[in-house]
């Protein structure tokens, strides 16, 4: 029998599988804080992000279906990151002259990438900013933060999807999706693989490593043999153009 055809009671777990779901998966929490977390402000604590990761957590389990196919640390995941992103959204925790020069820098690749018809180099982005190297690798690491919640935003809003795999939703998947919403998503995942081949091929790399192989900035440094900073910086940066692609793609 498939799973879309088993009888609701069988694809809900009992009680007792609940509680050793959440008891077994409380690391899950801590890992995905930690990658949610890189890079925020001292401002932002720690314990207020994992409350929220544990409240997604258990409504991972209350949701969850065996039958549906998909591991359990699959959907958690997703469910964890949400409530953590939707705790940031809610504390206006970025200032807004942090904001302002983010949106500038993905306002400016933006337009670089629709008169070029490719995509900008550094020094094309930073000459259009009109600033020097030191101040646009500052601009970079200033605004890192809000690069990672400028993409989870942009995922949430047209349909939801991870760039670097391409298959687990940011948010939950409802169990008896509209089958036009399926299509949406998967629509998306096409445009953000079209996008991510786009980028130059440090910042593809970056984006792979971090999001697909969930290596962390210094260990992706390592790799590349270049500072944690740096890292940050070029992940900024392909998160900006990664925006700016998706956005054109969606409104041609």
């Amino acid at each position: 029998m498939a799973a879309e055809e088993l009888p609701r009671s069988q694809r809900r777990i009992d009680a007792d599988q609940r509680e050793r779901l959440i008891t077994e998966h409380i690391g899950l929490v801590k890992y995905v804080v930690g990658r949610v977390s890189v890079r925020l402000p001292e401002s932002v604590e720690r314990e207020d992000l994992e409350s929220a990761g544990i409240v997604g957590l258990i409504k991972a389990a209350d949701r969850f279906e065996p039958g549906r196919g998909v591991k359990f640390a699959t959907y958690a995941s997703s469910v964890i990151r949400g409530e953590v992103m939707e705790l940031l959204r809610s504390r206006d925790w970025a200032p807004r002259s942090v904001r302002r020069r983010y949106r500038e820098l993905e306002q400016t690749v933006a337009e670089l990438q629709r008169q070029l018809g490719r995509q900008p180099t550094e020094v094309e982005i930073r000459r259009a900013m009109r600033l020097s190297q030191e101040d646009y690798e500052a601009l970079l690491s200033s605004t890192a933060a809000m690069a990672v919640a400028s993409l989870e935003e942009l995922m949430e809003n047209e349909g939801g999807t991870r760039p670097g795999e391409l298959e687990l939703p940011i948010e939950p998947p409802s169990y008896g999706e509209d089958p036009a919403e399926i299509v949406d998503q998967e629509a998306l995942k096409e445009l953000l693989a079209r996008a991510v081949e786009r980028l130059p091929e440090r910042d593809r790399i970056v984006v792979s490593l971090y999001y697909q192989d969930e290596l962390t900035l210094r260990e992706i440094g390592e790799v590349l043999d270049v500072t944690e900073s740096r890292v940050c910086q070029i992940h900024t940066q392909a998160i900006a153009r990664l925006r700016a692609s998706v956005s054109e793609m969606l409104e041609s």
